[in-house]
């Protein structure tokens, strides 16, 4: 399978304005593809083909008005044609049905968030002896290694993000000798905002609610930016900072989702999760929670590293009754409000936890081996037998020594 790497790079000076004109050079070829086939589409013409792009590409750099595209490397120009052919398929494949669906492929900006330049592996670059990424016509980025690379990397992609960080994002190849060895526990886990994640031997994690801790430090970034006046460079450092605060939120939340995924994939042999609809608890009243507890990069995170490790992941259709049934007898009690977080079942009184029952009973609709023991159930008071009920006469007492088979005197 193929992973991505990314590690912080710190160019200087020089190296950030070859960047800078590497993502305007990259950005202008996109832009200029984009145009090319919207005229066509408007004039009746067929579709213009990615040889056809390239062409024209390489024509339009030996004009005076474009001559300038040749002070970058050409690999990334390149790549910049190859991902407007990503973004049309996607959109056409989302027309067609075969993946969510998504607009059309629009105009970029020297004002998006994100810039990113991609090199593969026919652009000469390298990592050199001294451990700095060697990029054409860039130079020697340093780049703080923070892990070993399992393999040689494919491509590299240079990221600079909203924050005016840089970062070298490197596609490696891996195979299946990280497989770790089998284990028994087999769980299904149900996420929600209380506790983060609740897994069906009863483990809690608790949200960490990043946003929630750090909004008087937003409002406060956030109010200076706006009395900023629009243009000035007091505004693209109040901004820098709104962004720099917003990262760290960001940074946070990535890394709990890195340390819990982990942890439950090496201790468990399979996982199962709840397919949650996101984007329709992002409309309602909830939407800054959802948003904040980010369900969906954790559950991305879980099913990739069940298959590199070799674990089981499987994810259960979003109407599955988890929290309406009961996990030691089946019986489905109907729904029951958000603030009932523990409720007895009225076939065989199991008082139950809300989120471990429904964790349990992710994993029964999963197929694992798990059982109501995990959900941590306790009987409730179960009413006495008929024939156990009522008073009874008391049985006459024996002496004792009786009791003890001596004779009396």
């Amino acid at each position: 399978m193929q992973l991505r790497y990314s590690f912080r790079v710190y160019p200087s000076a020089g190296q950030r304005s070859a960047l800078a004109r590497a993502f305007g050079c990259a950005r202008v070829v996109f832009n200029d593809a984009l145009r090319v086939r919207e005229e066509a589409r408007a004039a009746g013409l067929p579709f213009v083909t990615s040889a056809e792009l390239s062409k024209h590409l390489t024509a339009v750099k030996k004009t005076p008005e474009r001559a300038w595209l040749g002070e970058v490397s050409a690999v990334i120009l390149q790549q910049s044609l190859r991902d407007l052919d990503t973004a049309y398929r996607n959109f056409f494949d989302g027309l067609k049905g075969k993946r969510p669906r998504m607009g059309a492929p629009r105009l970029k900006s020297k004002r998006d968030n994100r810039q990113s330049i991609r090199f593969t592996a026919n652009a000469a670059w390298r990592i050199t002896p001294g451990g700095k990424l060697r990029l054409p016509k860039i130079g020697d980025l340093k780049v703080k290694w923070s892990r070993t690379l399992p393999s040689t990397p494919t491509t590299v992609t240079v990221v600079r993000d909203a924050a005016g960080r840089y970062f070298a994002s490197f596609v490696v190849e891996t195979d299946a000798s990280e497989v770790l060895p089998e284990t028994t526990p087999e769980v299904g886990i149900d996420l929600g905002l209380g506790h983060f994640a609740v897994l069906s031997d009863g483990t809690k994690a608790d949200s960490p609610r990043f946003l929630r801790r750090a909004e008087k430090r937003l409002k406060k970034t956030q109010r200076a930016l706006s009395r900023t006046e629009k243009g000035s460079r007091n505004r693209n450092k109040a901004r820098l900072k709104v962004a720099r605060a917003h990262a760290r939120v960001a940074d946070a939340r990535r890394e709990f989702h890195h340390h819990l995924s982990t942890r439950i994939i090496r201790e468990n042999q399979a996982v199962a999760v709840e397919d949650l609809a996101v984007k329709g608890l992002a409309r309602t009243r909830l939407a800054k929670s959802v948003h904040d507890a980010g369900w969906s990069a954790f559950v991305t995170m879980l099913e990739y590293k069940a298959a590199r490790y070799g674990r089981t992941f499987v994810k259960i259709g979003r109407f599955e009754p988890t929290s309406q049934v009961c996990s030691r007898c089946g019986v489905k009690d109907g729904p029951k409000p958000l603030n009932v977080r523990e409720w007895t079942c009225k076939e065989c009184g199991a008082v139950l936890d809300r989120d471990i029952n429904a964790a349990v009973n992710i994993a029964k609709a999963a197929g694992l081996a798990v059982s109501a023991c995990g959900a941590q159930v306790r009987p409730g008071l179960v009413p006495a037998p008929r024939s156990a009920a009522g008073t009874h006469p008391k049985r006459p007492t024996q002496p004792v020594w009786e009791q003890a088979g001596i004779p009396g005197l």
